[in-house]
This record gives C-alpha cells, sequence and structure tokens, in this order.
C-alpha cells in the first residue's frame, strides 16, 4: 500500500492536486485532520506559495456537546477552508480514486499547551515543553480519546493515522528552534525528554521512585555529560524510570484504541512508533499490547542511517498480520542511485506499506523522486 500524506489546504483552490496524488500512483491518502502549528510551503499550487498555520487546529466540524465539561477543545482553524477544509478535500480525493485516513497529531498542541501550563510536560528543571500535552493527565488522555473518537465519527473514513500517541519529549518543539547551540548529544535529549511535572510525579511513585530524586539524578546526567541513560542512574532506578514512561505512554495507546472501539469499532488503526525504549515525540515508543490491537504501525525512516534499525525492531515485535509501514521522507537523501537498493532492503525488513512524507510541501523534483520510490515499492512488492 502506498500512502501520501498531505494537509486539507493543499486541495482548497487547487483542482489539479488530488488527481495528480492518483496519478503519481498513491492507493490512499492521510490527511490532516488536526495538526499543530507550522508554516507550510505549496511549491505547485496555482495561487499562493506559503500557509501561515498560526495554531494546532481541527480541520473537521467536531460535534460541541462532545466537548461540553472539557478543560481541553481544540480550536477550528482560520486559514484557508475552515473547519470543512477535511471534508473538501477528502471529497475531492475520494473523487480522484484514492482511499483517505484521517491523520490525527495527538499530544502536540501549541495553543492548549501554552493555555494549559500545568497539563505540560515539564523537565527536571521545571521548564515547560508548551507544544508537549502530557499523558499523564487524566485531562489530556480525556481530550485524546475526545478528539480521536470525534475525528472518527466525524471524518467517516474507515482508517485513522495516529502520530504523537504517546509523550512528546524534548525534540519537534516550535517556531524558531535554538537548541542546536547547546550540542546536546542523544543521551542529552533522552534525559530533557523526561517529563517531571506533577501528574508524572504520581507515576513514579507507582514505581517506587521519588520524582525529586528522578530530576536530580537527570540534571546531574546533564551536568556531567553521562555517556548513556543507564549511566545517569543505578541499574534498578533506570529500569524503573524506562518502565515508567513506557507504562504512559502506553496508557493513552489502550485508551485512544478503546474510544475508537467505542464508537467505529471498523475502523483500521495505523500508529507511528518506536521499539526504542523511552521514545518521545511524533513516533513514541509502542509496546507488545499496542501491536496486537492496531492494522499497522508505522517506523521512523527519515533518516537513513537507522531507518533500517527502527524497521526491523518494529518488525520483531508486531503480531502476524500488522502491517508495517515506512515513513519517508523525500526531499533529501534519495538520490536515484540508491532508490532501488533501498526499498527492497526495507520491503526484505518487513515493510509493506510506504508512507511518504509529503504530497504537497514537495517540488516538482521531490514529486518525480515519489513517482520513481513508488514504482520500486511497486516492483519489490510484485518480486516476493
Amino acid at each position: 500500500m502506498i500512502v501520501g500524506y498531505a494537509y486539507p489546504w493543499d486541495f482548497e483552490g487547487d483542482p489539479a492536486a488530488a488527481p495528480r496524488a492518483a496519478e503519481l500512483g498513491c492507493d490512499a491518502v492521510a490527511l490532516a485532520a488536526t495538526y499543530h502549528s507550522s508554516r507550510t510551503v505549496s511549491p505547485l499550487h496555482p495561487t499562493r506559495r506559503v500557509v501561515e498555520v498560526s495554531t494546532s487546529a481541527a480541520y473537521v466540524a467536531l460535534r460541541p456537546e462532545a466537548w461540553r465539561g472539557h478543560r481541553l477543545v481544540p480550536s477550528p482553524p482560520s486559514w484557508p477552508g475552515g473547519e470543512t477544509a477535511f471534508d473538501t478535500a477528502a471529497h475531492a480525493l475520494r473523487e480522484a480514486g484514492l482511499d483517505v485516513a484521517a491523520w490525527i497529531v495527538v499530544t502536540h498542541h501549541d495553543e492548549l499547551g501554552l493555555a494549559n501550563p500545568d497539563l505540560v510536560v515539564r523537565n527536571a528543571y521545571g521548564d515547560p515543553y508548551s507544544y508537549a500535552l502530557c499523558p499523564s493527565s487524566p485531562e489530556v488522555r480525556e481530550y485524546a480519546c475526545t478528539l480521536v473518537s470525534e475525528v472518527a465519527v466525524a471524518s467517516g473514513v474507515d482508517r485513522v493515522v495516529l502520530e504523537a500517541c504517546g509523550p512528546m519529549g524534548f525534540a519537534h518543539s516550535g517556531v524558531h528552534d535554538k537548541v542546536e547551540y547547546a550540542g546536546f548529544d542523544a543521551v542529552a535529549r533522552d534525559l530533557l525528554s523526561i517529563c517531571c511535572c506533577s501528574s508524572c510525579a504520581g507515576a513514579f511513585a507507582a514505581n517506587g521512585l521519588d520524582v525529586r530524586d528522578v530530576a536530580q539524578r537527570i540534571r546531574a546526567g546533564l551536568r556531567d555529560a553521562v555517556g548513556s541513560f543507564d549511566e545517569a542512574f543505578d541499574t534498578e532506578m533506570a529500569r524503573a524510570v524506562r518502565a515508567t514512561r513506557a507504562e504512559i505512554g502506553a496508557s493513552l495507546q489502550r485508551a485512544v484504541l478503546d474510544a475508537v472501539d467505542a464508537v467505529r469499532p471498523e475502523v483500521a488503526v495505523t500508529i507511528h512508533g518506536s521499539r526504542t525504549p523511552g521514545a518521545t515525540g511524533s513516533f513514541p515508543e509502542v509496546g507488545s499490547e499496542v501491536l496486537e490491537r492496531v492494522t499497522a504501525v508505522v517506523a521512523n525512516a527519515w533518516d537513513a542511517a537507522n531507518a533500517l534499525e527502527e524497521i526491523t525492531a518494529l518488525a520483531g515485535a508486531a503480531s502476524e498480520g500488522t502491517r508495517l509501514g515506512a515513513y519517508l521522507r523525500l526531499d533529501r537523501g534519495w538520490d536515484e542511485p540508491v532508490i532501488e537498493p533501498r526499498v527492497a532492503q526495507y520491503r526484505g525488513a518487513g515493510v509493506n506499506e510506504w508512507h511518504l512524507y509529503h504530497l504537497g510541501l514537495l517540488s516538482v523534483t521531490g514529486l518525480a523522486t515519489m513517482r520513481r520510490v513508488i514504482e520500486a515499492a511497486r516492483t519489490a512488492e510484485g518480486s516476493r
């Protein structure tokens, strides 16, 4: 299966966009039903080149009664298309012969995080990550479950794709990010991704940990530039920290899957995930219990240096019958000589879904690369 990703505004005012996606060879389009703030480009749109998305928003018309009494409520967009943008784009895509999945970004929400600082991830120094709703909070889990179930109902799709369905971490923050100046390595970024908010304090306590001790170990590890996660803690404590973090993410994922089952059990669920312990962000850690329940899991294959490792780990953990996707960023690193061997390598590791980023953002050159990747994927599928 070939899945192209797109925003609803990619199709607003561009009647050629949906037929172009079909002509490229996509089977389906994962269309953003919710998304965070960003500045996006539209290199092939007939009338514009830049869309300023000032806040997170929902692009389907959600029922007010479903949110009554909730503290966290998503906003409608004020930019092209408005809250009917998803429906309009989905209609155009179906007219072009394509299936449509609702792409839902779950805990990455800048506007709600800024307005509710007690519900966001806080690092060991108490610094808030305003884009990152912390799933250890019951109110955040309630928001996530309501959001996904409402999108499943309002969109009428047969498939939802869940991104950031777990804790957000230090990476993937916001505009004009200056963190690269500190030169943090992977260990430092992992340590800065551990949430020490009041809700997480309770989760740590349930595993015999004092959040103040956890935070102190993190700060010391950052000060001393430790070489590994385990070096920041003793072995038993490191295991307990990892277990706590895994359960926070798994609890959210289970709750969201239950919410979808409660309203539309026939809907197929795809989740972006990783088997890396403590993984956060768009591809959070997913456990075997969640992998048993989803239709497909998608590995982060944006960086060729670690893509095969991510794919292989998920292939080894996924249940029989669970489809395995590779999420490919096609604007760089996909020169002609690498396409066929890399696609064949991923296919050999178990990939049978190709999730391609991004139909609306790529230039003519980028879409030509996408076409060649799709052709290589079809060839690889036929050879097995």
